[in-house]
């Protein structure tokens, strides 16, 4: 038959292809089973195949960690606002990729990935404002334009106004009421007490809700205008004289304002799920979901205590006053004995533009001599509002020290890692996880099969009184062991572990008294890559002890004061917990790149997934579930599968780890188990309303029930409508999971 000749070259290289895998096969074999007997010296590429975590460069690396380079970071990261997409935030782009490809302590490989991203800018010829006006149409007030010129840092002309990212531009005016924090239940309790909310400004405190959802929940009532301040009861301590604030105290000063994103979503607001490039598709801006839908304007406490304290109305609850130095009434409008009529009207002013800007993020590689194909990813946003000392730079300032220690320990040859390490210096994040999200987009497939762990380090150090670590229960054990091995700052004799112990605490069934490991929400860079890829990921900082201060977040977040001169004199002295945080975080980056067999421990997944389900199987919870007819058994029975299959494979790791030279085979099954088990929790069809929020475990929850978050949802749901079809459903999503995780960690079968 025609075409079916027989093809001898073809054959032969097949056969010679087989028998040089059989050889390899052979080596490995010969030289990667443990013996008994000596046997001949293997190959160094063999021996490699076996490499682990070397303590004593571990050591190397925290010794050269720097303070005053950590310092000297901060200080040129922070001399110039450096705003998403504006020259100084191009200034330190440029920057980054000439220290990641210094000759001498450089990295393998730095390059610059560009997105074109929508964001929004204040107009800088027409200043936002919040405005009283009089019956004749003349303004009995007007809120500062910039904050108070306290040092020189804010005489900047490049500082940004003000603003609300993504609010409308528009002037609505109205009569003003207090809305306390913005929440629907806040809204509501206003509507109880008679009050109409048609056609009037909220003045809302932070804190409570999402920026966005201040505005979002107030248009729903009908009000068409929001003024959002900071109070002092929520972030000073109550404290609010400038004599008591900065530049005396870290204290917010009565002219601060938070900016901010006003968007509830992460990511391109144009392109989501995709990259945002050239040939993207983006959908129209009047599709946008989750920005406010009203004209926004943040202000000082300062402006909000001229607004507040003349309001009139009934009195406010004794939660909602806060420390303004007056009683807090709701309005509508103001007293008519103050400086303003009751007939007096307040006006929003804001003329923001939204446009498409170029972002960049950095990119740098650390290439793995064993498993370059498997990722160990470090990340940290660039942007900031103004200086952003702490908020970002704080983080970059670590990074940049990490990864000169790193470089130059790879450049004069003395290390490579084992696994290849990826660090990030994101772009956009402020308005919204840009650049990461973006990242992921483009990469999905890449990063979601390679990547072993993402660490996240924004803020490094929020305050010096000890560390604060959030992730998913995998990464417990790597960030205990890191934290073992650091000592505390502020005691040479305690560990950070020990420390972080003392001030953040839990009862563990299994160990006893542990640090207490937060859970990840969606405030910074590791979003993307937990709740879309599914990748193991962390984040950590140092923060400040919570017996003496009641602070929301430090006092100068995305204001103007928010410089070196605070970060030194305020933050942190001695720039100890900077260079603390930078050798826990690279420990934690070390042995997640260099140790044999991952240290990651499933079990303590185990031991969340018992205690979200033991949350919902009690009380009220539990009772109506049964009137409904629903069981949690099947979810227990998952559970204990799980934990019986993470009991098993940490056995079996046991006993790969006792081996002189493990199978690296048997290595590398083990590794991917561990590596893929925060996959087996993602299912994309769990909560179609929420973008990017597809693990079952750690999404968003909006109810105030501590277990599964699509679970405690539909319930609280369900309690509202009396329907309970979504109940029966998200069960089964969650059984599904855990079932689905539980078969990762199952022996493969032969």
């Amino acid at each position: 038959m025609a075409g079916c000749g027989v093809r001898w070259p073809h054959i032969l290289g097949v056969v010679l292809g087989g028998a040089a895998l059989l050889t390899v096969g052979i080596l490995l074999g010969h030289y990667a089973i443990p013996k008994d007997t000596p046997g001949p010296v293997a190959p160094g590429w063999v021996n490699g195949l076996s490499q682990d975590l070397d303590q004593a460069k571990l050591e190397d690396f925290m010794s050269q960690v720097d303070a005053a380079n950590i310092r000297e970071n901060l200080r040129r990261l922070s001399s110039k606002p450096h705003m998403a997409t504006t020259k100084g935030d191009e200034d330190l782009v440029q920057l980054l990729l000439s220290r990641w490809q210094d000759p001498r302590t450089g990295l393998d490989k730095a390059t610059e990935v560009k997105y074109d991203v929508f964001l929004s800018f204040p107009d800088p010829e027409k200043p936002n404002s919040v405005a009283v006006v009089l019956e004749n149409g003349t303004h009995a007030f007007v809120s500062r334009r910039t904050e108070a010129n306290l040092t020189a840092d804010q005489s900047d002309p490049d500082v940004v106004q003000p603003y609300a990212a993504y609010a409308p531009p528009g002037n609505p005016k109205g009569k003003l009421v207090y809305a306390n924090q913005g929440k629907v239940s806040d809204y509501q309790e206003l509507i109880q007490k008679g009050i109409n909310l048609t056609n009037t400004i909220a003045i809302t405190r932070y804190g409570g809700a999402g920026r966005a959802a201040k505005a979002i929940n107030g248009a729903e009532f009908g009000v068409i205008g929001v003024v959002v301040y900071t109070d002092p009861a929520d972030i000073n301590d109550g404290l609010a004289s400038p004599e008591e604030t900065y530049p005396n105290s870290w204290y917010l000063p009565p002219s601060g304002v938070e900016r901010g994103s006003y968007n509830t979503y992460f990511g391109d607001l144009l392109t989501p799920y995709y990259p945002a490039k050239d040939f993207t598709y983006r959908i129209p801006e009047d599709q946008i979901t989750g920005i406010p839908p009203v004209p926004t304007q943040p202000i000082g406490f300062e402006d909000a205590r001229t607004l507040i304290c003349n309001l009139t109305g009934p009195v406010a609850a004794v939660s909602w006053q806060g420390s303004l130095g007056c009683v807090y009434h709701l309005g509508p409008g103001f007293q008519q004995d103050g400086p303003f009529s009751n007939t007096s009207d307040v006006q929003v002013n804001v003329y923001n533009q939204r446009r498409i800007n170029q972002s960049s993020n950095v990119v740098g590689l650390i290439r793995g001599s064993v498993e370059p194909d498997r990722y160990v990813m470090y990340g940290n946003h660039r942007d900031s509002w103004v200086h952003g000392a702490i908020d970002p730079s704080s983080g970059t300032a670590v990074m940049l020290e990490i990864t000169r220690v790193l470089g130059k320990m790879v450049k004069e040859g003395k290390w490579r890692p084992r696994r290849s390490i990826i660090f990030g210096s994101w772009g956009a994040e402020e308005f919204g996880l840009i650049g990461s999200t973006e990242y992921t987009e483009e990469f999905y497939s890449k990063l979601q099969q390679r990547t072993v762990a993402y660490l996240n380090v924004d803020i490094a150090v929020f305050a010096n009184a000890t560390l604060r670590a959030q992730g998913t229960p995998l990464a417990q054990r790597v960030i205990f062991e890191a934290a073992h091995q650091v000592q505390s700052p502020a005691d040479a004799s305690m560990t950070v572990y020990d420390n972080w112990k003392l001030h953040f605490n839990r009862t563990s069934p299994v160990y006893g008294v542990i640090p207490s490991l937060g859970s990840l929400g969606a405030g910074s860079d590791y979003a993307p890559f937990v709740h879309y890829l599914g990748i193991t990921s962390m984040d950590m900082a140092y923060t400040y002890d919570r017996s003496k201060t009641s602070a929301r977040i430090y006092p100068a977040y995305h204001t103007a004061f928010d410089t070196f001169d605070y970060a030194e004199k305020f933050i942190d002295p001695g720039f100890t917990s900077h260079q603390t945080v930078a050798r826990t975080a690279g420990n934690v980056l070390l042995r997640l790149a260099d140790t044999l067999i991952l240290p990651l421990d499933p079990g303590n997944y185990g031991e969340m997934l018992q205690q979200m389900h033991d949350a919902a199987n009690q009380g009220e919870f539990l009772a109506d579930l049964a009137r409904n007819d629903i069981s949690l058994v099947p979810l227990q029975a998952a559970i204990t599968h799980f934990q019986s299959a993470a009991a098993a494979l940490n056995q079996h790791i046991a006993s790969l780890q006792k081996q002189e030279s493990p199978s690296p085979f048997h290595v590398r099954m083990a590794n991917d188990q561990l590596m893929l088990l925060e996959r087996a929790f993602l299912d994309p069809r769990a909560f179609p309303e929420k973008y990017y929020y597809s693990h079952v475990i750690m999404a968003s929850r909006s109810s105030s029930v501590a277990t599964f978050p699509g679970l405690a949802d539909a319930y609280a749901s369900a309690k509202q409508n009396g329907t309970w079809e979504d109940v029966r459903k998200h069960l089964t999503i969650v059984v599904q999971a855990i079932g689905n995780a539980a078969s990762i960690l199952e022996p493969v079968e032969e």
